[in-house]
């Protein structure tokens, strides 16, 4: 259960079996202009943190008081003094979530970001025009481009064949609601997590569950999938992933926790049934040419771009409109999750393959990634870059949101920059100026190295810039949108295609664990200098992953093999 909201108050209330006092005190804020909302202290027994957490209390006598205070940012307890001013209040005045300055010495960091949460009514106007600005300039820039590509590419063969066009839009239908859900979700989960006054710590243990939960799910995807098959799997996934949207409806911290397992195993699920189903039915069943495959999944990771933009758009129109507050986008994921399940079911035949041993698959990776400099490097670059982009997925609402941004239309910027970003690959390697994937690649680690560097300054504690911070931050997206097709092409030139499934496994475990490693550490951090100091600590990741870029270059300077092959725009398939 979780205590009424509202000014501290002490109020009795029955957990269980069990009769507790829950006292709650009140304080200056960290200024000492501003009431402080109190802490929160009981007279049980037990030192159970989910039982508190849930309850929305913690222990007075808990003999592990050092231990839960640091890991949930708890204050210690009140004194006997300031209890008994406030133990007469109403029940209905007790606030759940105060945490206060005590022992530790300094008002603890989320104290004062609490407030402010609670306090701020009306958007800063200087964060809330630039995001609609920078939105529309680069939505603007993105249909320049996109429109004047596809003017100047004439029509392929594979768009003439009637019975392929209907093939690909039975697949599409399906994976675009299924992207469109995915998407929905994105630019409100932290400040859902906020919304239910879960502190940075908790909120970083959350996203660390996520993690690992789709390491640990990617590692068996494959194998899952193609002994379920790959129809009653995206089915699956549409069942799990709305289970997980379901699960923020819920202010339980072990709910929460079970939902973001959920979301990891619907992660791992949504980027390998889809794509083995379709590549099994183009080749098994239809019988169509391999050579069109790559044009397929070019076209989807355009799409996935464009549903990306209105998704963010569609996120902050929910949030705002509905009611439900920050949870509404994942309410509103959970009617696409059912169409797209509904249709695989009727429209989709069912497919199965081989299953290779596991370990089979990890042990010839590992061969292929010790045996091949190239490979080994490029896996670095991947595991550096990677782990870097889903920190700063973490970072980017805590940095601009209490400045007043728009969260769903700065999100919609950043997949408009991403989306700017494959446009200039695609026009970069094009006939016109020809330059290659590996030159690419390492603008886009330049890019992202200098936008750290940026965001360690624009991030300074009391000399905040949340406008250099959100141009910083669309560079990053910009560099994802250079460096994702390029690395899908020097991956499918390096690594052999019987190996990719066992080498990508390899890739993916240190990338997780880097993310992970980042968000333990600042989870253990001042929230106001640990921000500043985990884009420092990404800096320094990033200046490694440009070195294993310089050790890749000279290595491949020579190799004709991971050059593109003709002046002609070849279709490749970037991950999504």
């Amino acid at each position: 259960m979780r205590l009424a909201q509202g000014h501290t108050a002490g109020v009795w209330t029955i957990l269980g079996f069990s009769c507790m006092e829950v006292t709650a005190v009140g304080e200056e804020a960290n200024r000492g202009d501003r009431l402080g909302f109190g802490q929160r202290c009981c007279s049980l027994g037990s030192s159970n943190p989910w039982l508190y957490r849930t309850a929305g209390i913690f222990p007075e006598h808990c003999t592990e008081e050092k231990k839960i205070g640091p890991y949930f940012r708890v204050a210690p307890q009140a004194s006997k003094s300031q209890r008994s001013r406030c133990h007469g209040r109403a029940a209905s005045e007790a606030r759940p979530g105060g945490a206060t300055a005590a022992a530790y010495g300094r008002p603890f960091p989320t104290h004062p970001r609490r407030q402010q949460f609670r306090a701020r009514v009306v958007r800063g106007p200087t964060m809330l025009v630039t995001a609609y600005l920078a939105f529309v300039g680069l939505l603007a820039s993105c249909l320049g481009l996109e429109l004047s590509r596809c003017r100047a590419k004439p029509p392929g063969r594979a768009c003439s064949n009637p019975s392929f066009l209907r093939f690909q839009l039975d697949f599409y239908q399906v994976y675009f609601l299924a992207l469109a859900a995915d998407w929905l979700q994105a630019p409100y989960l932290y400040k859902l997590y906020q919304h239910y006054y879960f502190l940075e710590g908790q909120i970083a243990i959350l996203y660390v569950c996520g993690l690992a939960s789709t390491v640990l799910f990617g590692l068996v995807a494959s194998s899952l999938v193609d002994w379920l098959g790959r129809k009653n799997s995206c089915v699956l996934f549409s069942l799990t992933y709305s289970l997980c949207c379901l699960t923020k409806l819920s202010q339980d911290y072990f709910v929460l926790l079970v939902g973001r397992a959920l979301g990891g195993l619907s992660t791992a699920l949504l980027f390998s049934a889809f794509e083995a189903w379709y590549i099994h039915e183009h080749v098994e069943r239809h019988d169509f040419p391999t050579e069109w495959i790559p044009a397929t999944f070019a076209r989807a990771a355009f799409w996935n771009h464009v549903l990306a933009v209105v998704a963010g758009v569609a996120a902050e129109a929910v949030a705002s409109w509905i009611g439900l507050g920050p949870v509404a986008p994942f309410v509103a994921a959970i009617p696409l999750l059912a169409l797209a399940g509904a249709l695989a079911l009727r429209n989709w035949g069912e497919n199965y393959d081989r299953q290779r041993a596991f370990s089979r698959t990890c042990a010839g990776g590992l061969r292929c990634l010790l045996s091949d400099r190239r490979v080994l490097l490029l896996g670095t670059i991947q595991a550096l870059f990677e782990s870097v982009i889903f920190i700063f997925v973490f970072l980017w609402t805590p940095v601009l949101d209490p400045h007043g941004a728009p969260l769903g239309i700065v999100f919609s910027s950043f997949m408009a920059a991403s989306l700017l970003g494959s446009s200039l690959y695609r026009i970069a390697t094009s006939k016109r100026y020809h330059l290659q994937p590996m030159h690419l690649l390492s603008l886009a680690v330049l890019i992202v190295v200098f936008s750290l560097f940026m965001l360690t300054f624009s991030t300074s504690p009391g000399q905040e810039s949340p406008v250099e911070s959100f141009i910083a931050f669309l560079l990053i997206e910009l560099a994802c949108g250079l460096y994702f097709p390029s690395m899908s092409f020097l991956r499918r030139k390096v690594i052999p295609e019987t190996e990719q499934a066992g080498v990508l496994n390899w890739f993916r475990v240190p990338l997780h664990l880097l993310a992970c490693l980042g968000l333990l550490v600042l989870h253990d951090s001042d929230r106001k200098t640990g921000t500043r100091n985990m884009f420092s600590i990404c800096s320094a990741v990033m200046v490694m992953a440009l070195l294993a870029v310089v050790g890749l270059f000279t290595v491949v300077r020579h190799d004709a093999e991971l050059r593109v092959p003709s002046p002609t725009e070849e279709p490749y398939a970037p991950e999504l």
